[in-house]
């Protein structure tokens, strides 16, 4: 991993196993990894990922299920498609005319004067620029998008030039725009982590809060009608013996896929108590403790 945006086109990237020692050979796993994922270099971590988990798929699903992985570039064309449809809302009422997008910065910028502060990060604004593999921030002012004096990027927050640049690679959506264009407006529901359980309600309250000030009565009660738009998915799937690795080795995947099909996902996703007695969040909760008392030891002195 470097610092570059991992859809950046700075490679050329290769798979590689790094251990601590040149001259420790790798354990079996890491050369049957190794055997399994493609040798080719790519020319973006994004096409080497995607290679990558391919291959590992091929492997491990005899059937082969149909999987999709996205990353940013995909995000970016499918907000271009979004911004050329003139019937779509994303160009009618975001994009131009930005009452609703200022409101959204405005709700923002409120939760993080408030307890909710850091959650939802306004480090950039709707879009990244990228320019060389690289990242940086977008500020809306005045229905521009403008990077820092800096970077010489500036454009008019509208349909036509938003997506001309969208496709150019010139800027990518960020977090919360991916999530406005992949599940908020679709009603698709995600599945996420013990952070996203509380950024993803906040995002959603930011839009519905933007909705209402701009007016949009129709949008705001479809969102509202959403059932269950999200679930915590603590290792995604919960195993039914508390030891994912183990099931993996001990039951035939096509096995788990089945029974993991028949499930409800209510009952296929972990829950809290999936996420505290789990055998390696104990030992990393131990870990901490431990490393606590010996921060915290009796030959501190405090004054």
């Amino acid at each position: 991993m470097d610092s570059y945006s991992v859809c950046g086109f700075n490679g050329p990237y290769s798979f590689q196993m790094a251990g601590s020692s040149k001259d420790v050979p790798a354990n079996p796993s890491a050369a049957r990894l190794k055997s399994i994922l493609p040798e080719a270099e790519f020319a973006s971590a994004a096409d080497a990922i995607r290679a990558g988990n391919q291959a590992l798929w091929r492997w491990a699903f005899p059937a082969q299920p149909r999987l999709l992985q996205l990353d940013d570039i995909d995000i970016a064309d499918l907000v271009a498609d979004h911004l050329e449809d003139p019937r779509s809302w994303l160009s009618r009422s975001f994009a131009g005319d930005d009452l609703v997008a200022r409101a959204i910065l405005e709700t923002i910028d409120q939760l993080n004067a408030g307890p909710w502060a850091r959650w939802i990060r306004s480090t950039t604004d709707f879009f990244w620029g990228f320019v060389g593999g690289r990242l940086f921030p977008l500020r809306l002012v005045n229905g521009t998008l403008a990077g820092d004096p800096g970077k010489a990027m500036k454009l008019r927050f509208e349909p036509a030039a938003l997506a001309v640049a969208l496709r150019r690679r010139e800027i990518v959506p960020n977090l919360f725009t991916t999530f406005l264009v992949a599940s908020i407006l679709p009603g698709i529901r995600v599945l996420g982590g013990c952070r996203q359980i509380v950024y993803y309600p906040l995002m959603r309250y930011v839009f519905s809060t933007a909705l209402r000030q701009a007016g949009d009565q129709v949008l705001l009660g479809t969102i509202s009608a959403d059932d269950c738009p999200e679930v915590w998915g603590h290792r995604v799937l919960k195993p039914r013996n508390m030891l994912p690795f183990y099931e993996l080795e001990s039951s035939p995947l096509p096995d788990l896929l089945d029974f993991y099909g028949r499930e409800p996902l209510e009952q296929a996703c972990g829950d809290l108590e999936s996420f505290t007695s789990d055998p390696i969040w104990a030992g990393l909760a131990q870990r901490i403790a431990d490393e606590t008392v010996h921060v915290l030891s009796p030959e501190w002195k405090f004054a």
